[in-house]
């Protein structure tokens, strides 16, 4: 059984993990996956010159040599960003449920509302409060954990989204009306049903009046137009209508419509609209497809052929463009994507090249892309500040409604009262009372809860039970080692746990790096504390020799002893040239580096001396004002007096020069308090940036180049924030993704614009591990049978709508008389970045040599294949309509969305 063992603990070991390599990529990724702005230009039928601005231009291209295969992408990428059944809290959690809320006016005299809630996440045993803060500027929106020993109040809520000043405080609002008043308010956030269109263009046609003229569409126009949708009756028509006429065919007769994700889409199609002969601007089909925020232009002929430009269109309310090509040789799809300057990144990017022979792929790619993009639009300043100005008007118009009732009871009179007071005995009736009409208006409003796509990027469990808290861990090959204050450091994998420190070694903080054949630590406590490091082959070879387990004695030899005292390190993660290690003592920084990498292919082959400490030489010392909370280091586009070190400290994040130890101000944290999370450094297109995360921000900041000796620290375009919905222990970044691990949930968003993909409940978690795969706990076992609360259930209820991707449940913790235990799971990097954009991301890092995988090497996790249901009736269509519209809006419609006549 020992010699089993021992066999297969020496073919875990004897290659670099894959997931490692994958590792090295994620700090590293680009915009230009999302295309470049370009002034477009191009010349009408008479050969005038037509400017169309300037808009970003996708077309997935890529480098010339590389081979791919067209049309091939991670289904995992296409994602609808900010997806309705995540961002509308205030439908979903608190609507038709007992909650609370609030009015007061901030320091400025503007009115604002807070709604707060006690839930329990997806029916998950994990009660948090979520609040939502509505302003003119728009709402935020946090979860705070719940405790049973500790009251919250309003003011406590307030102070966490950053608002301690008021010039009245905040009183209860008890009248139950207000919650139609506040779901007005989250309407202001966008639509949950899109209108696009659809525009056919012949082969040759330079202008807009030369397509809107084509009566009829060519038989593969017909045959996309049966991708998009079904054809629909237009005259009594009963679900969404896009601003068509459905009673006196003034719009046309037929139309094609599609529920997607449980959205209703509506299409402007230009040869279904009314065609006029004597009309040869066709005013009335342009008079929707002009007005539409989106429009697909299906354009005849092959690549060589004239290709359209924006500036074909005369229309200042299309903001997106997306030109599609059929090729009948290889029966696939092109795309081609304008995006006008001003809207912000959207997803997916197009693969390379953007060619798809798979039409219901491209179908489910394209109406993610066109969702994301009306979405997208609008966030530009045309229609943000429009948005601003109705919910100002809203806000002021209710809080004047609200005003006349100071007095008259009809607001409580309690400021920063508790979230959930307990009524005196006298007022307990009258109390429930209330409550109950509170939670019957509610839900005149409210019939059901929209269950939408889940992204499926979780592996299997790792390690099903784990008898110890965790400290810290990293992966080392397919294994994790683990340390743990009461069993020391273990090495876990599909074997028993095997021991390689005892707990006499204390350690707080590890880095495995297979390729340079090291294990940094540090280790004990308080003045205490030092860096160790430690040859992975030695470990390696004495777990394999069975030799004792190692002590805090046995590694002496091991101590980098200018250290001591040390409660903070940061290696550089992209150490191609050299490994660069800061320690921070109180507020001292030392900086090591090693004196003699060695290539990383002859690691196994020359081992050297068992202690690697005479490979490390100490730089210099820089001194800093305070002790840093946060570290990370910076890889200067030479390595030559340019890297440099993100500290944070007190309410900032200053950049220090390593060579010099000038300190520069990065970014002021405006706020009473600080909880510094994380400070992580990532490459664009090679050049440094910093994700500067604290309490529930996400700062991307673009560090460029010192200039000599100051670095050219100024506002940059391409610099952005986004918020949480709940404050984050640790973030992860793993482009296309950046993920929060918080104390009960997994908040998964997009790097490149912070827009939220989706929350998985993971209750009690805790990361373990992200250098490579990522690794966490929980006090939950991960259910084989998934049941999640946002399981894809339009595929049910819409005719061509791809069955979503299924996230596992994490069951309700701990019940009655249970013991505790832990479970680890494990997220396979290449679940997140692998082959997610068909190119190569550009690193920084040298090739790596990896050896062949062993054969006990466990395979990715596969995707789960997408099936699509099969075209149905009107009056099916109709009635699967109608249900959805029910189970997103609730039968009282009229309060959760304003159909627009036009």
């Amino acid at each position: 059984m020992e010699d089993r063992q021992a066999m297969c603990l020496t073919m875990h070991f004897c290659y670099s993990s894959a997931s490692e390599d994958l590792g090295c990529r994620r700090g590293d990724f680009s915009r230009k996956h999302y295309g470049s702005v370009e002034l477009l230009i191009s010349s009408d039928a008479d050969g005038a010159i037509q400017r169309a601005g300037r808009f970003r231009v996708e077309n997935g291209s890529s480098d010339e040599t590389s081979d791919y295969t067209p049309g091939t992408w991670r289904r995992t990428d296409v994602h609808l960003e900010n997806p309705e059944y995540h961002t509308r809290w205030f439908f979903k959690y608190f609507l038709g449920k007992v909650h609370q809320n609030y009015v007061g006016t901030d320091a400025e005299k503007n009115p604002f509302y807070l709604s707060v809630v006690l839930s329990d996440q997806n029916n998950q045993r994990v009660p948090q409060y979520r609040a939502i803060l509505w302003r003119k500027t728009g709402t935020l929106k946090i979860s705070l954990p719940y405790s049973p020993t500790k009251t919250l109040s309003v003011k406590s809520i307030l102070s966490a989204m950053n608002m301690d000043r008021f010039e009245k405080g905040p009183r209860e609002i008890l009248n139950p009306d207000i919650q139609k008043d506040l779901l007005v308010l989250e309407e202001q956030e966008g639509s949950v049903n899109f209108k696009f269109g659809v525009l056919y263009a012949k082969d040759g046609q330079l202008t807009d009046d030369e397509m809107f003229s084509n009566e009829t569409g060519s038989e593969s126009f017909e045959k996309f137009l049966n991708l998009l949708g079904d054809t629909i009756t237009l005259q009594g028509w009963a679900g969404y209508r896009g601003g068509l006429d459905t009673k006196n065919d003034t719009t046309g007769i037929k139309s094609i419509y599609t529920v997607y994700q449980g959205h209703e889409l509506m299409f402007h199609v230009s040869t279904m609209l009314p065609y006029s002969k004597e009309n040869k601007q066709q005013v009335e089909r342009k008079r929707h497809i002009g007005n539409d925020i989106v429009t697909i232009v299906f354009q005849e002929g092959d690549d060589a052929s004239s290709s359209f430009k924006p500036s074909m269109i005369r229309s200042h309310f299309t903001h997106i463009f997306a030109l599609v090509r059929y090729n009948s040789q290889n029966n696939s799809y092109r795309l081609k994507i304008f995006s006008e300057e001003s809207v912000p990144l959207f997803g997916p990017p197009l693969p390379s090249p953007p060619v798809f022979t798979d039409h219901q792929e491209f179908r489910d790619f394209l109406l993610v892309k066109l969702i994301n993009g009306e979405k997208a639009t609008l966030e530009t300043p045309t229609f943000a500040q429009k948005r601003q100005r109705t919910l100002d008007m809203l806000i002021r118009s209710l809080y004047q409604d609200l005003t006349p009732d100071l007095h008259k009871n009809m607001l409580n009179r309690r400021s920063f009262s508790d979230v959930l007071p307990e009524s005196p005995k006298s007022a307990r009736k009258k109390e429930e009372a209330r409550q109950a009409e509170f939670v019957r208006i509610g839900q005149v409003n409210l019939d059901g809860l929209c269950t939408l796509t889940c992204l499926c990027i979780f592996g299997c469990p790792f390690c099903s039970t784990f008898p110890y808290e965790i400290v810290c861990a990293d992966s080392w090959g397919q294994s994790l080692l683990v340390a743990t204050e009461a069993a020391g450091v273990m090495l876990l994998d599909a074997l028993p746990p095997v021991q390689v420190f005892d707990k006499t070694i204390v350690v707080k903080q590890m880095h495995v790096l297979e390729p340079q054949d090291l294990l940094i630590t540090r280790a004990d406590k308080g003045k205490d504390a030092r860096l160790y490091v430690f040859r992975l082959s030695g470990l390696k070879r004495g777990l394999e020799e069975r030799q004792l387990v190692r002590s805090k004695c046995d590694s002496r030899e091991n101590k980098l002893e200018k250290t001591k005292g040390c409660h903070l390190y940061s290696i550089n993660t992209h150490h191609g040239s050299e490994l660069r290690i800061v320690a921070a003592i109180r507020n001292k920084l030392l900086l090591i580096t090693r004196k003699h990498p060695r290539f990383e292919g002859l690691s196994a082959v020359a081992p050297g001396p068992d202690s690697p400490v005479e490979e490390f030489q100490y730089i210099r010392e820089i001194c800093l004002c305070d002790p840093p909370v946060v570290m990370a280091l910076v890889d200067g586009p030479t390595g030559e007096n340019d890297n440099m070190i993100c500290v944070a400290y007190k309410h900032q994040f200053d950049l220090i020069n390593e060579s010099t130890g000038d300190a520069y101000r990065l970014h002021h944290v405006d706020a009473n308090r600080v909880n510094f999370v994380a400070a992580i450094d990532v490459y664009e297109d090679g050049e440094a940036g910093l994700l500067l995360c604290y309490n529930y921000i996400c700062y991307y900041k673009k560090v460029c180049p010192f200039n000599g000796s100051t670095p050219m620290i100024q506002s940059n375009t391409s610099d952005f924030h986004f918020s949480w919905n709940q404050m984050p222990n640790a973030i992860v970044c793993a482009f296309p993704y950046i993920l929060a691990f918080t104390t009960d949930s997994i908040e998964i968003r997009l790097v490149v614009n912070g827009n939220l993909v989706y929350t998985a409940v993971v209750p009690e978690l805790q990361l373990s591990a992200s250098r490579s795969d990522i690794y966490f706990v929980s006090s939950a076992p991960v259910s084989s049978a998934s049941n999640c609360s946002s399981r894809d259930t339009s595929s049910q209820s819409s005719p061509q709508t791809p069955t979503g991707y299924e996230m596992p449940v994490f069951p309700s913790p701990l019940g009655d008389g249970e013991t505790s235990c832990k479970h680890i799971f494990k997220i396979p990097l290449c679940n997140l970045v692998g082959r997610s954009i068909e190119r190569p991301l550009k690193s920084p890092l040298v090739n790596k040599v990896l050896t062949t995988p062993a054969p006990a090497m466990v395979p990715p996790t596969p995707l789960i294949s997408a099936t699509h249901s099969l075209s149905l009736s009107r009056m099916e269509i109709k009635e699967i309509a109608s249900r959805t519209r029910k189970e997103l809006l609730g039968t009282n419609i009229k309060y959760y969305i304003r159909v627009k006549t036009q």
